[in-house]
């Protein structure tokens, strides 16, 4: 299988350092000729894009440059997607678990084909381009959540969280990146199309990531509690968080498992605080 990977940020570095065999695109695709002339410089087989917008220091930077926001997240996957459907090549493209805010329909959590309900610029370009992808047959949406590493990274949500000085008391879906590579490449590998929700089973609130913080690896840690709301209110955000419980239907449809988040959770900050260096200060 020759993967091609589109995209050198978090989650595309994450999967080339695991797939040794995979080629990582050397160029940005901006135009639907751009999209042609790299499938046929790689010849790939599948494809998975992990290339996007997001943001910085957080996606609320999308707030204020919805074009680029768009640009990123919606245009350039349809260009791609056009290329790999023209072609027959296989396209694995990551979607994100934040176009749903809130409680579900459904008591066990967001279903694959549920209607998002996406409030920031960002999860809307997101969602915009899920409802494209999804009504192409040889594509599949991965969509991760809040993703968690045993590598301390700026884009690592244990990272994040001990580096807020405020954090917010929600409950949510997440992604153990480990976990989530190797289902991408089982995805790869049976070039199933869908929709798929690669996030751990169960859920896990932010309280709980943090004592296993506090356990592991920095027993001095502190932090105040508050609200979502308190959050925008307070000046923190712009606009409000995405929490949500999903489920994982589609996943255990194909017989692809993803270790129970408590479990795995355990396991990561076990493997986080052999490499964990104390941040010099605290942010927000």
């Amino acid at each position: 299988m020759k993967i091609l990977i589109i995209g050198k940020g978090f989650i595309g570095r994450k999967c080339a350092q695991m797939w040794p065999e995979a080629e990582v695109a050397d160029t940005k695709i901006f135009s639907r000729e751009d999209a042609f002339n790299l499938l046929d410089k790689y010849t790939p087989d599948v494809i998975l894009n992990a290339a996007g917008v997001r943001g910085k220091p957080n996606v609320d930077w999308c707030e204020t440059h919805q074009i680029e926001t768009i640009e990123g997240n919606t245009i350039m996957p349809l260009f791609l997607a056009e290329a790999c459907t023209t072609k027959n090549i296989y396209l694995l493209h990551v979607g994100s678990g934040c176009i749903f805010y809130g409680p579900s329909p459904d008591p066990k959590g967001w279903k694959e084909d549920d209607f998002g309900n996406p409030k920031a610029v960002y999860s809307r370009a997101k969602w915009a381009t899920d409802l494209c992808l999804s009504t192409l047959p040889n594509v599949a949406i991965a969509r991760i959540r809040m993703p968690i590493d045993y590598v301390p990274s700026a884009e690592n949500l244990i990272t994040k969280l001990a580096s807020f000085s405020k954090v917010i008391d929600v409950e949510n879906s997440v992604t153990v990146v480990e976990d989530m590579v190797n289902a991408f490449y089982q995805l790869l590998n049976l070039q199933a199309s869908g929709i798929f929700h690669v996030t751990n089973p169960g859920t896990i609130k932010h309280k709980e990531i943090l004592a296993l913080y506090e356990k592991y690896v920095d027993p001095s840690h502190k932090n105040e509690w508050i609200t979502d709301k308190d959050l925008v209110n307070l000046g923190l955000a712009k606009k409000e968080r995405s929490n949500n419980f999903l489920q994982s239907d589609n996943l255990s449809k194909l017989k692809i498992k993803m270790r129970p988040i408590k479990e795995a959770m355990e396991d990561t900050m076990v493997r986080y605080a052999k490499l964990y260096k104390p941040a010099i200060e605290k942010s927000y």
